[in-house]
């Protein structure tokens, strides 16, 4: 993507010169001091969202939520009569 960012015209040619000395373009210098910032910066705390269900107190008998075609199935197949 192309955007516009205003540098410091020091820290601008500081950054060229550095990017031609480890032979890196200054879009890919920028790109890596970027990353590395992100990657460092702390991640919020949030709480945990409790979720809150409805209905029958559990999973119906024979239904394996990790097996997909077998709970679609049983969605299809409507409510157990018994």
């Amino acid at each position: 993507m192309r955007t516009t960012v205003r540098l410091d015209d020091g820290l601008l040619t500081a950054a060229k010169t550095y990017a031609a000395s480890a032979g890196l373009t200054l879009t890919a210098l920028i790109e890596e001091a970027l990353r590395q910032r992100l990657a460092r910066a702390p991640r919020s705390a949030r709480e945990p969202v409790r979720l809150h269900t409805a209905g029958v107190g559990g999973v119906l008998p024979g239904i394996d939520l990790d097996d997909s075609s077998s709970l679609l199935d049983a969605m299809e197949a409507g409510p157990d009569p018994s």
